[in-house]
C-alpha cells in the first residue's frame, strides 16, 4: 500500500495535478481499518515515497510522522471523513487543478460533452464551499454530498475521487481531470456544442461501469511500469522493525 500511495503522488506530479504542497491523497492502512496513510505537510508530490508518509489515526493523532513535518489539517478533515463514512474507499485522492476548481465553480458543473465525462453521468456528488476545510463538523456534509458516488466536485475548491484501490482512485481522477480540461476547451471556442443523447450518455457510463473492475489493475500496472523507468525512489521502504 505505501509504494502504491507513494506511486500515486508522483503520477499525480507527472500529470500535472498538483497544488504545490497543498493537496493530499490517502490510503487506508491493510489491517488497521481506523488508520490512514497521507503525505507529510511541506513535500512536494515529486519527494513523497513510501517511507515518508504520515500513518493518522481516527482522531487525526500522528501515529509516524517519519520527516517530522506532520500533515495539513483539511487532508485530515476531508480524508477522515471519507475514510470513516465508506469503507470502500481505500485511497482518496484529492485535488486543486486549474481545470477542476474552475469547472467546480461553474454553476452547472460538469457537463456530458465527451466521452471522459460521460463515466460521471449521475456518478459525481456536488458539495457547496464552506471556506478551508478546518471544521471537523464539515465531514458530515461533505460525506452526504459525496453519497454512493466515487467523485465529488468541491465547489470553488477542486476534485475527490476515491476508490477500493489506489490505481482506481488515480484513473477517476485521470478522467475526471482530463474531462474538466476538455469541457472548458470546449466552452472557450464560443462554438454551438454537439452534447451527444442522454440515451448515449447513460450507456457510455454503463460501459466504463462494467470496465473498471479489468482495466484499473492493468492501467495501474503500466503506470508503475513507467515510473520505475525514470525514477523508481518512490518505492523506498522504511526499516523493518
Amino acid at each position: 500500500m505505501r509504494i502504491d500511495l507513494a506511486a500515486c503522488h508522483r503520477l499525480a506530479a507527472q500529470f500535472g495535478m498538483t497544488d504545490l504542497i497543498y493537496t493530499h491523497i490517502s490510503a487506508r492502512v491493510p489491517g488497521a481499518e481506523d488508520q490512514f496513510l497521507i503525505n507529510p505537510f511541506g513535500l512536494l508530490f515529486d519527494e513523497v515515497r513510501a517511507d515518508n508518509l504520515v500513518t493518522v489515526g481516527a482522531d487525526g493523532e500522528l501515529l509516524d510522522d517519519p520527516t517530522g513535518l506532520g500533515i495539513n489539517r483539511a487532508g485530515f478533515v476531508i480524508h477522515s471523513a471519507v475514510h470513516q463514512a465508506r469503507p470502500d474507499a481505500v485511497c482518496v485522492m484529492h485535488t486543486h487543478t486549474l481545470a477542476g476548481v474552475a469547472v467546480s465553480a461553474l454553476r452547472d458543473g460538469l457537463l456530458p460533452y465527451t466521452q471522459h465525462a460521460a463515466r460521471f453521468h449521475g456518478r459525481v456528488g456536488y458539495h457547496a464551499y464552506e471556506g478551508v476545510a478546518v471544521d471537523l463538523d464539515e465531514r458530515a456534509r461533505l460525506v452526504r454530498d459525496l453519497g454512493p458516488h466515487k467523485a465529488l466536485m468541491l465547489r470553488n475548491h477542486g476534485l475527490l475521487t476515491c476508490g477500493a484501490t489506489v490505481g482506481e482512485a488515480f484513473e477517476l481522477m485521470y478522467f475526471l481531470e482530463f474531462a474538466c480540461r476538455a469541457q472548458l476547451q470546449i466552452q472557450a471556442t464560443g462554438q454551438a456544442v454537439a452534447v451527444p443523447d442522454r440515451d448515449a450518455i447513460q450507456r457510455a457510463a454503463q460501459t466504463f461501469d462494467r470496465a473498471a473492475g479489468r482495466s484499473s489493475p492493468r492501467l495501474w500496472q503500466a503506470l508503475l511500469r513507467g515510473l520505475d523507468r525514470t525514477d523508481p525512489t518512490y518505492r523506498h521502504l522504511p526499516p523493518a522493525r
